[in-house]
């Protein structure tokens, strides 16, 4: 398979632990202090706290491990041990016989405020609200287990998503913003609530059908995949119509945009014109970009 130009960094580790291989990253540039130590601590407690902790009651090889990077922006500290920050979460899985790694979240969080002290245990409790630190950090954990499950079997995410809902539900009484419906219609709640819709069910489908019977077979039976990867599409499309542009749908295309253009690129012009017809339906937004596969 050959998806040229998609410049994807997964740094990977010399040993795994659990289900995550996640790499957390803290900018904290625009953040005025001299106490720079705190957010090296930060960078490695997080990421200490994803890789250690037992999401799931499955038993996961080395080369099963999901790779998945935090990218955590801190903006304002408005005052000591307080801090405001936005998340990028990115997540991927392999392609079958091959050694690309394909995006499967690119979720970007714009509301994390949390309290943080250096040596402060990292304390979590899926029954209950204990801090937004873990919170937020576990919620990512079990939606990107959920998102990667959902690419392995039909909706198999579902418990895992489970799990990530409970934790929105048990912060509702907090005045933390993200968790709540009515902050914004891109934020932790809106993200895991289309994950259980039934009108977005067939974009969950579609993850499956993407990458099983598309990604997966592409080095063994190309144009099969590329049609496989076009009834995803078309499944995805159906889900949009129902409910136009929601997050779960916009977050699909944020991961594979560039991928899919990428690999119809190489199709003939009646498949990329059908791919066109799709993804400019879909993603309005990219338009101009998917314009490339039929020109």
């Amino acid at each position: 398979m050959k998806l040229i130009g998609l410049a994807f960094l997964f740094i990977y580790s010399a040993s795994f632990s659990q289900e995550l291989n996640c790499r957390v990253i803290v900018n904290a540039q625009q953040v005025q202090t001299t106490e720079r130590a705190v957010f090296r601590e930060m960078e490695t407690e997080f990421a200490q706290f994803l890789n250690t902790t037992k999401w799931t009651n499955d038993d996961f090889g080395e080369e099963e491990v999901i790779n998945c990077n935090l990218v955590i922006t801190i903006s304002e500290m408005p005052s000591i041990g307080v801090f405001v920050a936005s998340v990028q979460v990115l997540a991927s899985r392999p392609a079958f016989g091959t050694s690309y790694e394909s995006v499967v979240m690119n979720f970007a969080d714009r509301d994390w405020q949390f309290e943080y002290v250096q040596s402060q245990p990292l304390i979590f409790n899926e029954n209950t609200f204990t801090n937004n630190i873990t919170s937020l950090l576990a919620y990512y954990a079990y939606m990107v287990i959920g998102f990667d499950y959902d690419t392995f079997s039909e909706l198999g995410g579902t418990p895992h998503f489970q799990k990530a809902f409970q934790i929105v539900n048990n912060a509702q009484q907090t005045s933390f913003p993200g968790w709540q419906q009515f902050n914004s219609v891109r934020n932790r709640y809106w993200l895991v609530e289309n994950v259980q819709n039934p009108q977005l069910e067939p974009v969950r489908k579609a993850l499956y059908a993407y990458h099983r019977n598309g990604l997966d077979i592409m080095v063994e039976d190309r144009p099969q995949a590329e049609k496989n990867i076009l009834g995803a599409l078309s499944e995805i499309q159906k889900a949009n119509r129902a409910r136009p542009r929601s997050i779960l749908t916009i977050s699909f295309m944020d991961a594979k945009s560039g991928e899919i253009q990428q690999i119809f690129s190489e199709a003939n012009l009646a498949t990329r014109r059908q791919a066109y017809n799709l993804l400019s339906n879909i993603d309005p937004s990219r338009t101009d970009d998917y314009k490339a596969l039929i020109e």
